[in-house]
């Protein structure tokens, strides 16, 4: 559990093809350090804070790539990481994209696991896959990396849970 790496990206436009990763945060789940990753200034658009209003580029794509991989080196001592995440379908292209842009190797590979469906198999009910987020601690903002911290203090309860009352 300690390479896990809890990941969002707040991007706006429907995919890496047409659209922009305006920042991410990251979590490393086992020590709780965080990564933000930047490439332009954005906010929250009012009438959806889901989406980015995408402002001036702050940083290139490849430094930006190397600095997260160089911080995934060491969290992880170099072990192999995993990369975990709300919508790993949304927030895995993003990065897998930025890796790509920079002239990197994508340190998370090929894959990616999504906290809903760990969750709804707890539940042995695969559309069981939300309640999960009220247990969230830090406030999911849209700042990425208070959203990533969210995620992995839910999941950590999860794993409580499953661990049984003796456990708390």
């Amino acid at each position: 559990m300690r390479n896990l790496i809890f990941v969002d990206c707040e991007a706006a436009g429907p995919s890496v093809v047409s659209g922009v990763l305006a920042e991410f945060g990251a979590v490393h789940y086992g020590t709780r350090r965080t990564f933000h990753g930047r490439l332009f200034e954005c906010t929250p658009d009012p009438a959806n804070p889901a989406v980015p209003v995408v402002g001036a580029r702050v940083a290139e794509d490849a430094d930006v790539a190397r600095a997260f991989a160089d911080w995934l080196q060491d969290v992880a001592g170099g072990e192999r990481v995993a990369f975990v995440s709300d919508n790993p379908a949304f927030d895995w292209q993003w990065i897998a994209a930025l890796f790509d842009r920079g002239g990197i190797g994508n340190p998370f590979g090929h894959s990616a696991r999504r906290i809903g469906d760990f969750w709804a198999g707890t539940r042995r009910d695969f559309f069981a896959r939300q309640s999960w987020k009220d247990w969230r601690r830090t406030a999911h903002d849209h700042n990425p990396v208070h959203d990533a911290l969210g995620n992995a203090e839910a999941f950590e309860r999860i794993l409580q849970e499953l661990r049984g009352p003796e456990s708390s």
